[in-house]
């Protein structure tokens, strides 16, 4: 075990734990109670944090803690959030093996794992930057720069509380050197034959986009349909959209992955890092046939997660919906994704609509002073790790702050499985004890280099 963090700083993360801080987009089902709790239970286990920096409150819940350092120009950010989605529990959903809120430890020593809602997913990415600045001021640190944390309160809902953060950041004319939200983990099977785990930090990460299409029609009983319903009509539109998939394209973080990790895998990896440009017409049709996750890195992914018609089993409904949700590649845009969606559709009657979207967050670098602050990071923390630039596939808060900072990196200092990584989001998520406080090491070296 780590001597600087180890039985109290895990009784802090299991205390966090068991708050249930479920969010909810419609914010009058929220159990704010919960939050009031959790911000001050912080508090009360990290007084030195909250008596050394400065504290606001955004939006009501998140939080931007500032502590001054010798300089205030070139600021760090280290970012988080620790509102979770909701646990999965109902009559058809299956059951956790741990209650999601109860941060039980199973296993001894190295073996242990520590379960519940939030464990990867990311309070503890929260807890770990806090146990980290609590045992820095502790030992008397001051850093050069100044750092933030900005903790938001609904991530896996609006952001609005990391947009607002953002929004007042701007306004006072921060401009961070280097900002690190949550994002790519340790993991070992990113190419075949990889020798040892690869940190992927994601330079980048995929836009969003929630499309609906919808079919209107004349009501009536289902006893007289139409010859081509609106039903039909909608099945139609999902199946072109099903039969059409996005081209692929090699984004420049695309190809730094397959630089910096293809000399350390199997087969023809090596040779093809040495000519990824040369062959990167050729790679974008491969890789999306080498499954979901390879796919999802070099196109445009759309996927119909959400379907409904009429409200009773013998009527014809007025409207049939279906929201599509849509992955925009990196070097695409919202504009250009619903532009092809319409032709592949090619039905006047069916109409689209964009509720929630955001464009591709624009390409940090793979090099520089922010960079090598990362790598040093994983050297200390994960000494056995090769660190990669990579596409974020999903949409994080830190898309905010590439409006105020050219260096945005979307990492998680964890180790995970396959395994562990299908808990996100689902029942059953978990973290080993032993990579949690190497993450506490990750945000450290942050700190201490700020």
């Amino acid at each position: 075990m780590n001597p600087r963090f180890g039985d109290a700083s895990l009784d802090r993360f299991r205390a966090l734990l068991r708050i249930p801080t479920v969010g909810r987009l419609d914010e009058t089902l929220i159990d704010w109670g919960a939050f009031d709790t959790f911000l001050s239970t912080l508090e009360e286990l990290y007084p030195r944090v909250f008596g050394t920096l400065e504290c606001e409150k955004i939006g009501g819940y998140s939080l931007l803690l500032r502590w001054p350092g010798t300089a205030s120009e070139s600021p760090t950010v280290l970012m988080g959030h620790y509102d979770v989605v909701s646990v999965n529990v109902g009559e058809n959903e299956p059951e956790w093996t741990h209650p999601p809120f109860a941060a039980e430890i199973t296993g001894t020593g190295e073996d242990r794992v520590l379960w519940g809602r939030g464990t990867l997913d990311d309070k503890g990415a929260v807890v770990a930057i806090l146990e980290a600045v609590e045992h820095a001021i502790e030992s008397g640190f001051t850093p050069a720069h100044d750092l933030y944390l900005s903790f938001g309160h609904n991530e896996e809902t609006t952001g609005a509380g990391a947009r607002a953060t953002v929004e007042l950041l701007e306004s006072r004319g921060v401009v961070p050197a280097l900002v690190i939200d949550e994002g790519g983990a340790v993991i070992e099977d990113v190419l075949p034959g990889l020798q040892g785990p690869a940190a992927l930090v994601g330079t980048t990460e995929k836009g969003l986009a929630t499309i609906t299409l919808s079919v209107a029609q004349v009501g009536g009983h289902a006893s007289t349909p139409p010859p081509f319903p609106a039903t039909a009509r909608l099945a139609r539109a999902i199946t072109r959209v099903n039969r059409s998939p996005f081209p692929g394209r090699l984004s420049r973080p695309a190809k730094d992955l397959l630089r910096t990790l293809g000399p350390r895998s199997a087969a023809l990896l090596p040779w093809v890092a040495k000519n990824v440009d040369l062959l990167a017409p050729l790679l974008a049709k491969v890789l999306p046939r080498l499954g979901a996750e390879t796919a999802a890195l070099v196109r445009t992914t759309t996927v119909t997660t959400q379907l409904s018609g009429a409200s009773a089993a013998n009527a014809l409904p007025e409207r049939a919906t279906a929201t599509l949700n849509v992955r925009i590649a990196v070097g695409s845009s919202v504009a250009a994704t619903v532009r092809r969606l319409r032709r592949i559709i090619n039905d006047p009657e069916v109409e689209l609509s964009v509720a929630e979207f955001h464009d591709p967050s624009p390409v940090s670098p793979s090099s520089g002073p922010g960079w090598e602050r990362v790598v040093s990071a994983f050297a200390v923390a994960v000494p056995d790790a090769t660190v990669s630039p990579y596409v974020m596939l999903g949409a994080s808060d830190s898309r905010y702050y590439a409006r105020i900072s050219p260096s945005v990196y979307r990492t998680t200092p964890f180790r995970m499985s396959a395994d562990e990584r299908a808990g996100l989001h689902a029942v059953n998520e978990r973290i080993r004890v032993s990579t949690w406080l190497e993450g506490i090491e990750f945000y450290r070296s942050l700190v201490l280099s700020a």
